[in-house]
């Protein structure tokens, strides 16, 4: 296969060769004809549901979940972790199961990467907490998580928790030791305490600046702690929702560009009409203005957030370039996420995971997508 258009990162113009993997990239000349740009097609790291389907129910039919990742890749999205929530243990157990079988039999399953599990290891407080169900939030413990991965045919690959729990340390250490990545998110940690985490292997802030009390003492904080803690990367949400502006360039400026990742954090009504949903055991509603709020009340659940506009956003509102956009969107989930075959970019070797888009009047919009060198989505 071959394709043509300006590489989003350098802005030179190049052909394209590959096949499964990109076997040649080579300058053009001059500009071909309507140049598109070319991109790694983008990673989304966490994904709770997508176009009507929840992940977290133990029987959603995996027809749905299919229709679901035909969805995402029109926003441009190759490859993605689907999210598993706090919950009764046997429900959690069910959805990674049900997960797993939608990754083992599924022709739209390559792009299923690995699970995500957010919580239950997470805060009891409200606000920390977040939308999760306080009942099933527990501590750390490493049978659990045992049971997870024989749910899951030991495809969760990123665990979030807080590290404020006795004994985070350790099940940190025994769990990375495992080659999981471990995320920090819904936290009253300590800063001790997340020194200590991110010295057992914690290597993300899980959707920072989200999960958090809405009044926090001026310092020291836990928000403060992670942006300043180097070692650590930070996914944010960025639908206009979740974040204010200040704080999203502040945060961007502590992480630097190579530190930070873009995440949707998406619910089953993403690309759905407003009205009433689910998202595990919880009721969550679509408002009319976008956003996703337990039902009845203002509590954010999630988001309706495509990474399209995602990358449309950080441009508008932090002031990055499109090649900034991309990274976050592409190459910092992949190295975070550690998503082998993805890590250099658009150069030969790589899969041909691969997106061509257009921006006009500051918005993304997704031509083609192709997961290793096929086509899965065209805009025609």
């Amino acid at each position: 296969m071959k394709c043509e258009g300006r590489n989003a990162s350098s802005g030179e113009f190049i052909e394209l060769q590959f096949d499964r993997a990109i076997t040649a990239v080579d300058p053009l000349l001059a500009e071909p004809p309507d140049a598109a740009y070319l991109a790694p097609g983008f990673i989304d790291l966490q994904v709770n549901g997508f176009n009507g389907a929840d992940y977290n129910l133990p029987d959603t039919p995996l027809d749905r979940i299919a229709a679901s990742i035909r969805a995402l890749h029109s926003t441009g999205v190759t490859r993605f972790f689907p999210t598993v929530i706090t919950g009764p243990p046997d429900a959690m157990l069910g959805a990674l199961k049900n997960l797993a079988q939608a990754k083992a039999k599924l022709p739209e399953a390559e792009a299923i990467e690995g699970f995500h599990v957010e919580g239950p290891h997470i805060s009891s407080d409200d606000g920390p907490r977040g939308a999760h169900p306080r009942q099933w939030v527990r501590p750390p413990d490493l049978n659990e998580f045992r049971r997870w991965q024989d749910a899951a045919q030991d495809n969760v690959r990123l665990v979030t928790l807080s590290p404020e729990w006795p004994g985070a340390p350790n099940y940190i250490e025994q769990v990375t030791r495992s080659g999981v990545v471990v995320g920090i998110g819904h936290t009253n940690a300590a800063g001790a305490q997340i020194r200590d985490a991110v010295s057992a292997g914690a290597t993300l802030s899980t959707h920072l600046g989200n999960g958090a009390h809405a009044v926090l003492p001026r310092h020291p904080n836990y928000l403060w702690d992670q942006l300043a803690e180097d070692r650590l990367a930070a996914s944010f949400i960025v639908d206009g929702f979740h974040l204010p502006e200040s704080f999203l360039r502040v945060a961007l400026r502590a992480k630097g560009i190579e530190r930070s990742i873009l995440v949707t954090d998406a619910v089953a009504p993403a690309m759905c009409q407003p009205g009433e949903y689910r998202l595990g055991e919880i009721d969550i509603e679509l408002r009319a203005d976008g956003r996703v709020t337990l039902k009845g009340g203002d509590r954010l659940a999630g988001s309706a957030l495509r990474m399209d506009q995602a990358i449309s956003n950080i441009m508008r509102t932090a002031g990055v370039t499109l090649a900034q956009a991309v990274t976050m969107a592409a190459r910092n989930p992949a190295r975070v996420g550690r998503i082998g075959g993805r890590l250099r970019g658009i150069e030969p070797g790589d899969r041909a995971d691969l997106v061509r888009f257009a921006v006009k009047d500051g918005r993304v919009r997704v031509l083609q997508t192709f997961l290793s060198g096929k086509l899965v989505y065209s805009a025609d």
